[in-house]
């Protein structure tokens, strides 16, 4: 397919629309509560009462709002209605609502103008929640593959190299590093083949952006890494998605299929020279292979263990060969950047963290979701303006950001600015994007033992600091837990989580540390009391008063 056969088919879809559209969001959180259900008895109203010709039911991905779900939507010619906490009982009369021209489904309308929608910018999600992402008309219709197929024909390679250097994109799967930079070290590094591999090893507990991503956009970000191979001359990608995202897993074969079958992934794309094709690799839920180089042996039919660095995947990575990993967010990133222009993403976001990031809200939190928000906004903004703040009356604590291996920010940082610098300053992380907000009935020092012990379930073994410290940091903290710990204890606890952060091999131990070095700078008391046999929240288990 060419660029102007793409562009008028997707010209010839946009004019195929009915004027009345119903659609249902079947993305996994909904789907758990009937949605794909709820579609197919839509669909069956419809015939029923006589209004196929009219209108149409589309299944489309994730609004976000998953605390409301089933969500729904009603396009009737330029009016937009979003419905909530929709059941198989309401199909009927939403389809006769419809049909008789009244307002459907009053009591279960939400407003598209809550602060939850219009405070978002979405580039990431800009389709998600309106096309259907098992059907590649939909993802055309909207001007997909249009950036890869000019990018082909119209741009060399250093020149998407240069665009996307000059945006100040900077890798969304956590380490912040220059985008555009490492595309140019592999398209600059010698040796073939090359490789593109989508890391889509999503492990922190709350988070689930690149899910959504994956499960409501796939062709998206099949484009973004078929750009990045002419980009940097490789010409096979591989996504390696856990295997515990069954839903997204069989949306992305699907796509590679369709997109194989239109000629826009494999020999020959877009009528050149360029091939490349796209495998799938499934993970099998450690999360240490979330770490590149782990990731690597892991595709390669290895354990997933790290290797030190230099050197780098982008000059040595699969097989020997120089290879550019991004995650699922950076590569959904580019097909925007190439179609509106380096200058356009640069504007958003603050100087040193341009663009928008996508958060998974989880916790404490009356709207439980997804959103994207233009880097800078603060902390605040995204969990009272959009997350609805604290549900039943309770107070903020603290909030998570960047997953077990994040820090825990207290109230009086509320108003910092999210980005990459301003977290770090905070002991926290930008990390993939979870955020996890808690109340006052919170105990920090159980978070902290609760996060330690995940990174030590996960630890790959492989180095000792990362293998032993955090068994050991484990038991300090489940001994205070329990009020047993001795003020030794406790700067024990410091120096030990010091020397697992500055001696491990990779991200996992070197960051493992961060939950409770940020609870011990901003909750000293609730330690202090701990040691005392107290736990302020009434969460821990104490079994002996403490000795001091």
């Amino acid at each position: 397919m060419t660029l102007e056969a793409l562009k008028q088919q997707a010209e010839a879809l946009q004019q195929q629309q009915k004027p009345l559209e119903v659609s249902v969001c079947v993305s996994a959180s909904c789907i758990s509560l009937n949605s794909q259900k709820l579609a197919e008895t839509l669909e069956q109203e419809v015939r029923q009462q006589g209004l196929e010709a009219a209108c149409l039911v589309r299944k489309v991905g994730c609004r976000g709002l998953c605390s409301r779900g089933p969500l729904g939507a009603v396009r009737r010619r330029e009016e937009r209605v979003l419905l909530q906490h929709l059941a198989l009982e309401d199909a009927p009369r939403l389809v006769a609502e419809l049909k008789d021209g009244q307002p459907v489904l009053l009591e279960k309308q939400l407003s598209f103008q809550t602060a939850f929608f219009a405070r978002q910018l979405p580039v990431v999600t800009e389709h998600i929640g309106s096309i259907d992402p098992e059907k590649l008309d939909d993802y055309l219709a909207v001007g997909g593959y249009q950036s890869l197929l000019t990018a082909l024909t119209e741009r060399s390679p250093v020149q998407v190299v240069d665009e996307v250097v000059a945006s100040g994109l900077r890798g969304r799967g956590g380490a912040g590093y220059s985008t555009g930079l490492k595309w140019r070290t592999v398209a600059k590094a010698q040796g073939a083949p090359k490789y593109v591999i989508c890391n889509g090893d999503e492990g922190d507990p709350g988070a689930y952006m690149n899910r959504s991503v994956l499960e409501s956009d796939p062709h998206r970000v099949l484009e973004g890494m078929a750009i990045a191979a002419y980009a940097v001359g490789a010409s096979l990608g591989y996504l390696y998605v856990r295997a515990e995202y069954p839903l997204a897993i069989e949306r992305l074969k699907k796509a590679i299929r369709q997109a194989e079958r239109q000629g826009l992934l494999g020999q020959n794309i877009g009528g050149t020279d360029f091939n490349f094709a796209v495998e799938v690799r499934l993970g099998a839920g450690a999360y240490v292979c979330g770490e590149e180089t782990a990731l690597l042996a892991s595709i390669e039919g290895g354990r997933g263990l790290p290797r030190p660095r230099p050197p780098y995947p982008a000059e040595k990575g699969l097989f020997g060969r120089p290879t550019l990993i991004n995650n699922v967010e950076t590569f959904a990133n580019i097909p925007s950047i190439l179609r509106h222009g380096a200058a356009w993403f640069a504007r958003l976001g603050t100087e040193k963290s341009r663009g928008t990031k996508v958060f998974a809200l989880a916790g404490k939190i009356v709207n439980v979701g997804l959103v994207e928000v233009p880097m800078g906004m603060t902390l605040r903004e995204i969990i009272f303006d959009l997350g609805g703040g604290i549900p039943d009356g309770d107070h903020f604590k603290a909030v998570q950001t960047g997953g077990p291996s994040g820090g825990c920010i207290p109230a009086d940082y509320l108003d910092s600015p999210v980005d990459y610098e301003s977290l770090t300053a905070l002991g926290s992380i930008m990390g993939s994007g979870g955020m996890i907000v808690m109340g006052s009935d919170t105990c920090m020092v159980d978070v902290a033992r609760y996060f330690m012990g995940f990174c030590r379930d996960e630890s790959c073994g492989k180095c000792v600091p990362c293998r032993v410290g955090t068994v050991q940091l484990y038991g300090l903290l489940d001994k205070i837990s329990q009020g047993q710990a001795t003020a030794s204890d406790l700067a024990l606890l410091e120096e030990l989580c010091e020397l697992v952060q500055q001696t491990s091999l990779c991200g996992l131990g070197q960051s493992a540390p961060n939950p409770v070095l940020s609870t011990l700078r901003y909750f000293p008391q609730e330690y202090q009391a701990h040691l005392q046999g107290n736990c302020p929240a009434g969460v821990c288990n104490m079994t002996k008063e403490a000795v001091v």
